[in-house]
């Protein structure tokens, strides 16, 4: 049985460092997607660097054994504006989904563009997938992320997240809490991402749209799994915690997510922005951010 078509769908916005690391893990996949969507979010640069990146011939970085999509894949690039100055962070994985259904993608990957896949995630990620496809509800694989450290600490090996312990490579765990579904490498069937709803575009910006994935999963009787072998290394960059630069954002997505699901998403950094003076919690029970 030949394996449904598959795409794997990353969105942009600077870090083109980091994407040209997500591209050479593409180049390396044991089985190459079939269709590759970059939704470049407010980034002219970003189609010529992909397309420089997928043609370089200056290294060796081939597929390891002839399998589906070996030849290049189908790349598209689409393009999305900032929302009122915001990056639309749900609309553009909505965006990359629909870009690859229209390709012909019934299997959708996708991937932060932090992260660099590892040779065989594309592949594992497939046959889990048309495993698992059959039964009732919808289901999310997510795959193991580690992450690289500060290069300032010295050399390290990247340290797994204490929420998601490695498994082994033919390992599938059914994950009861469903808030540990986080959208930097996931893996769906086109069609239980409709049943989903996708992504909620009313989250724009960063914090608690994939925790609102996970939430409507749960209500349609989907499940989540994690699987093992299908990796990947989440690239460093600095990141503040709390995350001020994202602050306005984190307090309008944690509003509207109170408002749909009735309890906080990112209690801990609400509180440690009340903290800093950032914000504040209104007597209407609305977060607010301080000028």
């Amino acid at each position: 049985m030949s394996a449904p078509p598959l795409a794997l769908v990353t969105v942009v916005h600077g870090r083109h460092d980091h994407l040209r690391g997500l591209l050479r893990g593409v180049r390396r996949q044991t089985r190459a997607p079939d269709v590759l969507v970059v939704v470049a979010m407010d980034d002219d640069e970003v189609p010529a660097i992909v397309d420089a990146e997928l043609t370089r011939t200056d290294e060796c970085v081939t597929p390891r054994r002839p399998a589906p999509g070996a030849d290049a894949p189908d790349v598209r690039h689409v393009a999305l504006p900032r929302r009122d100055g915001r990056l639309p962070l749900a609309a553009a994985r909505n965006l990359g989904a629909a870009t690859a259904v229209a390709a012909g993608a019934e299997h959708l990957v996708h991937l932060d563009v932090d992260c660099v896949p590892s040779d065989d995630l594309v592949r594992r990620y497939g046959s889990v997938l048309r495993d698992v496809a059959v039964g009732p509800g919808p289901v999310v694989l997510c795959g193991d992320v580690a992450y690289e450290c500060d290069p300032a600490e010295g050399p390290q090996a990247p340290r797994h997240h204490p929420a998601r312990p490695a498994l082994p490579p033919d390992a599938v765990r059914v994950v009861e809490d469903v808030t540990l579904f986080w959208s930097l490498s996931f893996a769906v069937t086109a069609a239980d991402l409709a049943t989903v709803g996708g992504f909620d575009e009313q989250y724009v910006g960063y914090g608690a749209e994939d925790t609102d994935v996970g939430q409507r999963l749960a209500r349609a009787g989907g499940r989540l799994l994690f699987v093992g072998g299908a990796g990947a290394v989440h690239q460093w960059h600095p990141s503040p915690d709390p995350p001020v630069q994202h602050l306005a954002d984190v307090v309008a997505n944690a509003n509207r997510f109170a408002r749909t699901w009735g309890w906080w998403p990112m209690e801990g950094w609400l509180e440690a922005f009340r903290e800093r003076g950032l914000a504040r919690r209104e007597p209407d029970g609305d977060w607010v951010v301080l000028p």
